[in-house]
C-alpha cells in the first residue's frame, strides 16, 4: 500500500486501506482481539498510518500544484475522485472520536485538509519571492513588491485556466486560492511592516495596498476576470497596521522635508551669496527660485500622499508647513549672518529677491494649496523688518562718511565729485525698483526722506561764519548736489516729489545776502515744509 502511495496511485491505496479498516472493524465487531487487544490496536495504527501518509500525499500533491510549468489534470482529478469517495465511505455523523479511542470508520476531513494545503501553497508561494537585501539593492522593497505582484499574478492566471477545471464547482477553487493568497500576502506585508523602513520604503508599501493591490495591475486585471474576485476579501493591513503605517511615513516625511529646506539654504550660501552671483531679473523684479523650490517640494509630497488617502495629504500639508515656520526664521539667521561678515554688493539685490519670493510665497500657498497664512505673514514680515534694518545700516555705513564731509573745507573746493553721495546711495537706491510693490517704493520713499534729512541735517549743524563768496560756492554746490541725488532717486522710481525743493530752499537762504530775499526764502521753505518750527 506505502507503494502505491509514493507512486501516487491513491485511489488504489485507499481502496486498499479501506477494505484493511473495514476487515480490522468486522473482526472487532466479532470480538476477534478479544483476547489480543494489543493486535487491534496495532491493526489500527497501522491504518491510521496509511491514511495519514495519504493525507501527507494530499497536502503535498496541492502544494506542488503551482510548482511545476503545467498542471497535472490527471492528478487533482484522481484527487477530487479520492476525497468524494473518503467522503462516501466515512459520512460524517457528527460524532468525533474521542480521546484515546480508535479512528477507525471516523471521516478522514480530507477536503479540510486540501483547503490548508491551498492556505500552505500560497504562504510558500509569497515566501518563495526573491527579496534583495537592503544593503545590496536601495530600492529592495519595490523590486520585491514588482516580483510579488508578477508572480502571483501568473499563479493565478494558471489557477483560472488550468487548476479550476479539475474541481467540481462546490470546490470554489478560484475563491479559496484568492483568499488563502490574501492571507499570505496579508501576513508577510504585516512582517515587512515592522522592519525599520525608510521614507521610500514605506510609500512604496502604502503606495501598493492603497494602489496596486486591487488594481488592474494585479488583482483587479481584466485577465483574471470574472474568476478572481475582491468585493469580499479582508482589509490587506488591519486599521492599526495601516495607521502606524501612515505614522511612520509623516515621521519619515519630517526628516525628508526637513532636508529638503536644508538643501535650498545650503545652495543659496554656497552658489549664490558666497560665489556673488546676481539675482535675474525677470518682468523687472529680482528673481530667486525659493517659491518654486518650496512650492514644489510641498506640492511633490502632497500629491504623491494623497495619492495614498486624503487623510495622509492633509497631515503632509500640516508637516510642510510646520517645517516651512522653521526653515523662514533660519533662513533669515543665514542670510543674516552672511551679510553682517561680508559687506557684499548682491546683499541688497538678493535682499529684494527674497522679499519678492517671499510674496510669490504667501500667494501661491494662499491659492494653490489653500492655506492660512495668517502665523507665516507675521513671520515673513518680521523677517522683511529685520533685512530692512541691515539694508538701512548698510546704506548709512556708506552715506554717513559723505554726509560728514558737507561744508568741510575739501567739500568747499570741490575736490569731491557732486555726484559722491548719489552714486553712494545709488549702490542701494537702484536695488528697489526690482522690489515687488509696495515694499519697494515704501523703502525707496524711506531711502529718499533719510537722504534729504540727513544732508540737511549736516548743512545746519553750527559751523563758523562764511564770507558771501563761500556761501555762494556752498549754495551752488548744495543746488547741484540736489539735483544729482533727487534725479538719481526719481529715476529710480521716487515719488517723493515733496522732498525735492528742500535743499534747494536751504542753498538758496545761505547763498542770498539780502535780509528780504532771505525772508522770502524762508517763507517759501515754511509754505512747502508747514511742520517746520
Amino acid at each position: 500500500i506505502n507503494e502505491l502511495i509514493q507512486k501516487r496511485q491513491l485511489l488504489e491505496a485507499f481502496a486498499s486501506i479501506k477494505y484493511l479498516e473495514d476487515e480490522t472493524i468486522a473482526e472487532r465487531d466479532a470480538e476477534k482481539y478479544k483476547d489480543n487487544p494489543q493486535e487491534f490496536v496495532r491493526k489500527s495504527k497501522d491504518v491510521d498510518l496509511l491514511y495519514n501518509s495519504i493525507t501527507n500525499a494530499i497536502q503535498s500533491i496541492v502544494v506542488g500544484t503551482l510548482e511545476h510549468p503545467t498542471v497535472e489534470d490527471t492528478m487533482l482529478t484522481s484527487l477530487v475522485t479520492l476525497i468524494a469517495r473518503e467522503e462516501a465511505a466515512h459520512p460524517n455523523t457528527g460524532n468525533t472520536a474521542g480521546p484515546g479511542s480508535d479512528l477507525l470508520g471516523m471521516p478522514r476531513k480530507w477536503r479540510e485538509e486540501w483547503r490548508e494545503a491551498v492556505d500552505e501553497s500560497a504562504r510558500k508561494r509569497v515566501l518563495r519571492v526573491p527579496m534583495a537585501l537592503k544593503e545590496e539593492e536601495s530600492s529592495w522593497l519595490d523590486l520585491h513588491l514588482g516580483l510579488l505582484q508578477k508572480h502571483l499574478s501568473e499563479d493565478l492566471l494558471k489557477i483560472k485556466l488550468s487548476v479550476k477545471k479539475c474541481y467540481p464547482e462546490e470546490y470554489q477553487v478560484c475563491d479559496m486560492y484568492v483568499e488563502a493568497f490574501h492571507k499570505a500576502i496579508a501576513s508577510h506585508l504585516q512582517d515587512l511592516s515592522q522592519r525599520p523602513l525608510e521614507f521610500n520604503e514605506l510609500y512604496a508599501l502604502l503606495d501598493w495596498v492603497a494602489n496596486i493591490y486591487h488594481s488592474e495591475l494585479f488583482l483587479g486585471h481584466p485577465d483574471l476576470k470574472p474568476e478572481v474576485k475582491t468585493e469580499n476579501l479582508s482589509l490587506l493591513l488591519t486599521p492599526a497596521d495601516w495607521d502606524k503605517l501612515k505614522n511612520n511615513y509623516i515621521a519619515s516625511a519630517k526628516g525628508k522635508i526637513k532636508s529638503y529646506f536644508g538643501n535650498i539654504l545650503r545652495l543659496e550660501l554656497t552658489e549664490k551669496w558666497e560665489k556673488e552671483v546676481h539675482p535675474e531679473v525677470k518682468e523687472n523684479l529680482y528673481h530667486s527660485s525659493l517659491s518654486f523650490d518650496i512650492q514644489t517640494i510641498i506640492g511633490e509630497h502632497m500629491k504623491i500622499s494623497g495619492a495614498i488617502s486624503k487623510s495622509l495629504e492633509r497631515k503632509t500639508l500640516e508637516l510642510c508647513l510646520a517645517e516651512l515656520h522653521e526653515f523662514i526664521p533660519r533662513f533669515g539667521e543665514e542670510f543674516v549672518a552672511w551679510s553682517t561678515a561680508w559687506d557684499s554688493p548682491i546683499f541688497a539685490p538678493y535682499f529684494a529677491a527674497y522679499v519678492n519670493s517671499f510674496h510669490d510665497l504667501m500667494s501661491g500657498l494662499e491659492t494653490v494649496f489653500k492655506v492660512n497664512t495668517e502665523e507665516l505673514q507675521k513671520i515673513l514680515a518680521a523677517l522683511t523688518r529685520n533685512f530692512t534694518n541691515i539694508f538701512l545700516n548698510k546704506l548709512r555705513t556708506k552715506a554717513q562718511p559723505l554726509l560728514k564731509k558737507i561744508l568741510t573745507k575739501d567739500w568747499i573746493l570741490a575736490t569731491e565729485r557732486p555726484d559722491s553721495l548719489a552714486s553712494a546711495v545709488s549702490q542701494f537706491s537702484k536695488h528697489l525698483q526690482h522690489m515687488r510693490e509696495p515694499t519697494g517704493q515704501e523703502l525707496l520713499r524711506d531711502v529718499h526722506k533719510y537722504v534729504v534729512r540727513e544732508y540737511i541735517m549736516q548743512v545746519i549743524k553750527p559751523r563758523r561764519k562764511m564770507n558771501g563768496e563761500t556761501r555762494q560756492q556752498v549754495s551752488e554746490k548744495m543746488n547741484q548736489e540736489a539735483r544729482i541725488l533727487n534725479n538719481t532717486l526719481i529715476d529710480q522710481g521716487s515719488d517723493s516729489d515733496w522732498l525735492l525743493p528742500a535743499i534747494h530752499h536751504i542753498a538758496n537762504i545761505i547763498g542770498e545776502k539780502k535780509k528780504d530775499k532771505i525772508k522770502e526764502y524762508v517763507k517759501e521753505l515754511c509754505q512747502d515744509y508747514p511742520d517746520i518750527r
